[in-house]
């Protein structure tokens, strides 16, 4: 393996970057033999580590292995499977400085906008999944005196995680402590191309949980995450991603009747009334929501953005002032606001869009619009923050999803209109309103085909709210008892006649 050679701030986290499977309990190589490089975002793709590159027959392994463990698992009490995620959760944060920096080398996330509170948000799950353990409950009937009629909600039995690059920790949190507090016992599957951070909570697990409770692979999704999808000893997939692979995810796991669960894209629309110009704090609620923190590369972003006319001028020569103002860099300095996109290709399909977006004759380019072509940025893959101007909603930079940092404007006057083109998409991930009045903001929130709407916020997902979308962003709810309940447990019902 070459030897690479970084700054002092990485030089610490880098010790063991060489990352291996876990399966049963154990370290191991895959059984190809074969390695993938994982390399760095800020440095155009350096080569910082490798993982094994996991084949069918590893697969076969780790099923087998979750599946050994299961029933064991699955009749301890509830208490002990929270004692359980509560030392799991206690290690993380005890080691919460290290998991955060290997996020931001691992996936370009800025260290402290965005690493730093995707581990608190993972030890918080783990906590909270570890406190509603013993609510996997069922439920008695009143049936008469001769009959005992009840409900057990028991586990679905081995669960498959495949998990997306853009927040990897964050969504294992949404995942495994649910799956693992109502008796599942899990197999992770970390993404290509940030597999780091999850192959090293996969360790942390090991300490505290039996062998084969949580398993985790790395490799091609073209390879592993198919066989997960296929195999028969899965009970349930549960994956989050891109809408397109969430479709052959469905399709794969349907033909065999698979538990499913998607949490897929979303092109999301951000509602300003005239009065929300008012509230000082609008700005900060609306870099919150544009999501340019993970560079815009989050399901959730608000990336349509809708003006009011009457506001339309105002908050956007705001708004790109405050956007402009982000810092953009390493995403291991202190500094930075902002860090890297994922890879080449992510990369280059921002910069597609770019294109698309200066050369429309009806756009204006309000701020950003390419990416930089001098300085330490294009050491690399940064995109700054982009506002176009003058959009329509049928634009295909409003209706794609771009996963990068860049809204698209758009001006409304009229209520009903506004909510006719926020309906207007395939998509129905999140979505965010902005007023003080509050007919205007109940009534759109209600109206909005969305999972999640938020008012005069725009935060990420909060520990414990039921987290899903409606459409094509996907089918079930995570991050909350309802989560865990619908996703992860099915209802047995028992009649049992008594003797009079």
């Amino acid at each position: 393996m070459t030897e690479i050679i970084l700054d002092d701030r990485a030089a610490g986290i880098l010790a063991g970057v060489e990352q291996l499977l876990w399966i049963d309990g154990r370290a191991t190589e895959a059984s190809t033999g074969e390695w993938r490089d994982v390399r760095n975002p800020a440095r155009r793709g350096e080569v910082i580590g490798r993982v094994p590159a996991a084949g069918v027959e590893d697969v076969d392994r780790a099923v087998a292995a979750a599946r050994r463990a299961f029933p064991d698992w699955r009749s301890a009490h509830f208490t002990g499977r929270a004692k359980a995620l509560l030392a799991i959760a206690d290690d993380i944060e005890a080691e919460a400085e290290k998991f955060a920096q290997l996020t931001a080398l691992d996936t370009g996330n800025a260290l402290r906008s965005q690493a730093r509170p995707e581990v608190t948000t993972l030890v918080s799950l783990f906590r909270y999944f570890a406190g509603v353990a013993g609510e996997a409950k069922g439920v008695t009937l009143p049936a008469g005196d001769q009959q005992l009629q009840y409900t057990r909600r028991e586990p679905l039995g081995v669960v498959a995680c495949i998990l997306p690059w853009n927040s990897p920790l964050m969504i294992a949190a949404f995942k495994v402590p649910a799956a693992l507090a109502a008796g599942n016992t899990v197999i992770l599957k970390a993404a290509d191309d940030a597999p780091l951070t999850i192959q090293y909570l996969a360790q942390v697990c090991q300490r505290h949980v039996p062998a084969g409770v949580v398993n985790s692979l790395t490799g091609r999704g073209s390879v592993i995450g198919n066989a997960l999808s296929t195999h028969p000893g899965v009970d349930k997939v549960s994956f989050t991603g891109s809408t397109e692979v969430g479709r052959g995810v469905a399709a794969q796991a349907s033909e065999r009747l698979a538990h499913l669960s998607l949490e897929l894209g979303g092109k999301n629309p951000s509602i300003v009334f005239p009065d929300a110009v008012e509230d000082e704090g609008i700005l900060d609620g609306l870099m919150l929501s544009s999501r340019f923190a993970r560079q815009g590369q989050s399901c959730t972003a608000g990336s349509r953005l809708f003006l009011h006319e009457d506001i339309y001028d105002e908050m956007l020569e705001k708004l790109a002032g405050r956007l402009g103002a982000m810092v953009v860099g390493d995403p291991l300095d202190e500094a930075t606001d902002m860090g890297a996109v994922i890879n080449q290709s992510q990369f280059d399909q921002i910069s597609g869009f770019l294109e698309d977006g200066r050369n429309h004759p009806d756009l204006t380019t309000v701020l950003g619009g390419s990416a930089p072509t001098e300085g330490p940025l294009t050491e690399g893959f940064y995109h700054v923050p982009t506002i176009f101007g003058g959009a329509r909603n049928d634009f295909r930079l409003a209706q794609e999803e771009i996963f990068g940092p860049v809204l698209v404007a758009i001006k409304w006057k009229d209520v009903d209109e506004v909510i006719q083109m926020a309906n207007e998409s395939h998509y129905g991930l999140a979505a965010y309103v902005w007023t003080h009045d509050l007919d205007n903001a109940l009534n759109t929130a209600h109206r909005i085909e969305s999972g999640w709407v938020q008012v005069n916020q725009g935060g990420g997902q909060v520990v414990g709210q039921s987290y899903g979308g409606y459409k094509q962003s996907g089918m079930g709810r995570e991050a909350s008892l309802e989560g865990m309940l619908e996703g992860f447990t099915q209802i047995k019902q028992i009649n049992v006649k008594l003797r009079g």
